[in-house]
């Protein structure tokens, strides 16, 4: 009767068959806790996968933040540098415009510099011719010359408005960027060869750039 209830239902989980000796029964029921225990290890191992997942998911999202700040330090640095680089171009542009402007006043005032130049010489003709005439010639020729005069010294400071001055010539040493020399006279006595005697044409600058070259005699070092 015994034997069948061991054999029916078995004990606590233990095979239906019964055991032959103590031994192994023994076996049997170690058997059973092994498996127990496995089970409950496979459950905590679930829990600290879980921890693991959450861990890595706090790094992704940490690098996620590092990569998009390096992203925006290169945007604005790219942006800066843009900015720089337009800057530098309005500049470019606006000195540009005004080397075109200047050389546009250079064209004009160059041709203007020969009314100049008549100018200047009415009112050395007119000197001259007041200085000949006769008494009742005098106040006539003095009233001419002094109006002449004013157009001109009028005229001399529009040129110095734009920057216009002559170039110092006689007594300088010949510069082939300022002045043109017409011909050469053996150099007086006290005078270093390649200096200015004479000027035949007065010549002009407009701050670095020359509008007319003096037209220039200067001195040799040939004696003949």
């Amino acid at each position: 009767m015994t034997d069948n209830k061991y054999k029916d239902e078995g004990i606590n989980g233990i095979p239906e068959s019964r055991p032959d000796t103590v031994d192994e029964a023994v076996d049997a029921a170690s058997a059973a806790a092994a498996d127990g225990g496995s089970q409950r290890a496979t459950r905590g191992g679930g829990v600290d996968q879980s921890g693991v997942s959450e861990g890595a998911s706090a790094n992704a999202a940490s690098d996620e933040e590092v990569s998009t700040d390096e992203e925006l330090r290169t945007l604005r640095d790219r942006l800066l540098r843009q900015a720089a680089e337009f800057q530098n171009f309005r500049r470019r542009v606006e000195q540009e415009r005004k080397q075109d402007v200047k050389f546009g006043q250079s064209i004009v005032l160059q041709e203007l510099l020969d009314v100049f130049d008549d100018l200047r010489r009415s009112v050395e003709a007119a000197t001259d011719a007041g200085e000949e005439a006769e008494d009742q010639d005098s106040a006539r020729h003095e009233s001419l010359r002094e109006g002449v005069d004013l157009v001109y010294r009028k005229f001399s400071e529009v040129l110095q408005r734009f920057g216009v001055e002559p170039i110092e010539a006689v007594g300088t040493p010949f510069d082939e960027q300022e002045h043109e020399a017409m011909m050469q006279q053996p150099a007086p006595e006290g005078t270093e060869p390649g200096t200015v005697l004479a000027e035949v044409q007065k010549g002009y600058r407009m701050g670095e750039r020359v509008l007319r070259h003096s037209k220039v005699v200067v001195a040799s070092d040939d004696p003949n």
